[in-house]
């Protein structure tokens, strides 16, 4: 374990990434922190059933 690249990512700036509720990653916004929005949506709608299928479909 390198020590010393573990304790730089504490000296830089943190940027949070939100695949959530996009009023989080504004709130974060609001207080400074730089923060991403990842618009995603789990496959089939979360569908478990429909999933299977799909990856059938992708063999």
């Amino acid at each position: 374990m390198d020590v010393k690249k573990i304790n730089k990512l504490f000296t830089n700036d943190l940027v949070a990434i939100n695949m959530g509720l996009e009023s989080f990653a504004d709130n974060l916004k609001k207080e400074g922190v730089r923060a991403i929005q990842v618009n995603w949506k789990p496959p089939a709608g979360g569908n478990a059933r429909m999933v299977a299928l799909l990856a059938k479909l992708g063999r």
